[in-house]
């Protein structure tokens, strides 16, 4: 986060002098309150001063890398998520290659009936095969896809950062993200519910350099 050199003289003002009034601080640069408003709302709602009411302004001790980190553990995946493009497990490598092209992503999640989750299909997998020389037409996706229990995945309540941690570690563009139900033999089901991909997870960064989360 970069600051402006006002912002930063207010900022200096706080850790030398603080806890100390919005009056106070324009007092000392020669300026009314209303003009430091909007400096004051961006040095709280970044996290690098605190307000109390009948005190005034001090400094939190926080970095700005630190908070941005506590931000990227407080966003939950739920409320970035996407849309999900499935295709059902029996479907053809044909048919998931025209599906991967016409929803433009790179990422597909193979599903049985009631939307659970069966495998991933990656843009990697799609290519190996369709340039193999085999019949993709006859081909199953279930015979290319990474199978449970062999998929990662993420929940709706897992971080943001949790989500970036997998798709770093696991090197993959995106994750299913999933609700767990029990089955009637007591085994797990996964719901696919959303996506999260690297473009959520950019977005999540653009909107935090705008303030908008």
């Amino acid at each position: 986060m970069q600051l402006t050199k006002r912002q930063e003289h207010i900022l200096d003002i706080v850790k030398t002098e603080g806890p100390i009034t919005g009056e106070q601080i324009a007092e000392r640069l020669n300026l009314t309150r209303a003009t430091l408003r909007p400096d004051m709302a961006i040095l709280t709602m970044s996290g690098i001063l605190e307000a109390r009411p009948r005190v005034g302004y001090f400094y939190s001790g926080k970095k700005p890398g630190r908070m941005l980190a506590e931000k990227l553990h407080q966003v939950l995946v739920g409320e970035i998520k996407s849309v999900p493009v499935v295709v059902p497990e029996n479907c053809t490598v044909y048919d998931a290659v025209v599906t991967m092209f016409i929803e433009d992503v790179g990422t597909l999640f193979a599903v049985r009936e009631g939307g659970y989750l069966e495998g991933v299909i990656s843009r990697k997998d799609l290519l190996k095969f369709t340039l193999g020389g085999q019949d993709i037409n006859k081909l199953p996706v279930g015979v290319i896809m990474t199978r449970m229990p062999n998929v990662v995945y993420v929940e709706s309540e897992d971080s943001v950062w949790e989500a970036a941690r997998k798709l770093i570690n696991h090197e993959v563009d995106a994750l299913p993200v999933v609700k767990e139900f029990k089955g009637e033999n007591g085994m797990s089901l996964l719901e696919v519910i959303g996506r999260i991909s690297k473009t959520n997870i950019a977005r999540v960064f653009v909107e935090l350099g705008e303030g908008n989360f």
